[in-house]
């Protein structure tokens, strides 16, 4: 598995809207829709990346924990389904179920929205404060598969206490890394 770093969307970008199917519900979303006036949550993941398999189970405590307070939690696929089909729709679907996901598992088949937000692997975090304006984008945690730091979900979880807290996030953010996202050719 060859490790990617995020690119880091400038701090203070608007959030990119967009609109995709919940592969779930079968649902549209719109984002603008869902996250406007919110602390939101996006995260750009897959079925297959080590990765992602690696803190699936902080990235759902997490979402329980922060849905609670009003926090919005999307998560995107924008993998290329065709060399990739364990990142289709129908698994995304079973996998949001098998893992307890209690936020939309959206499908990207276009990879606009990836594109969009600069995304770059799985997973791939970015925090937006109420005026949907990057507070947070980069890790989870110091977790990966394989090394000795703790899933904890501390730096997300940091950047989510300080925008509830009506504080400022620390400018000292680290990217995530992961897979890279499998674009299409």
């Amino acid at each position: 598995m060859a490790l990617k770093e995020s690119n880091m969307l400038p701090l203070g970008t608007t959030a990119p809207d967009f609109t995709l199917p919940d592969t779930v519900s079968g649902d549209l979303v719109h984002a603008h829709d869902v996250i406007q006036g919110r602390i939101s949550v996006i995260m750009f993941i897959c079925n297959h990346c080590p990765y992602v398999i690696h803190v699936n189970p902080e990235i759902t405590r997490l979402a329980k924990t922060y849905q609670e307070k009003g926090v919005v939690f999307l998560a995107i696929s924008s993998n290329d389904v065709v060399n990739y089909p364990q990142d289709g729709p129908d698994l995304m679907a079973e996998l949001a179920r098998q893992e307890g996901y209690t936020f939309p598992y959206l499908y990207d088949e276009s990879q606009e929205v990836a594109r969009a937000y600069d995304a770059a692997c799985t997973p791939d975090f970015y925090v937006f404060d109420r005026d949907m304006t990057l507070a947070y984008r980069g890790r989870l945690d110091a977790s990966r598969p394989q090394n000795d730091q703790p899933l904890t979900g501390a730096d997300l979880r940091a950047a989510l206490d300080a925008l509830l807290a009506g504080q400022p996030v620390t400018d000292r953010q680290y990217p995530s890394a992961g897979c890279n996202i499998k674009w299409k050719a």
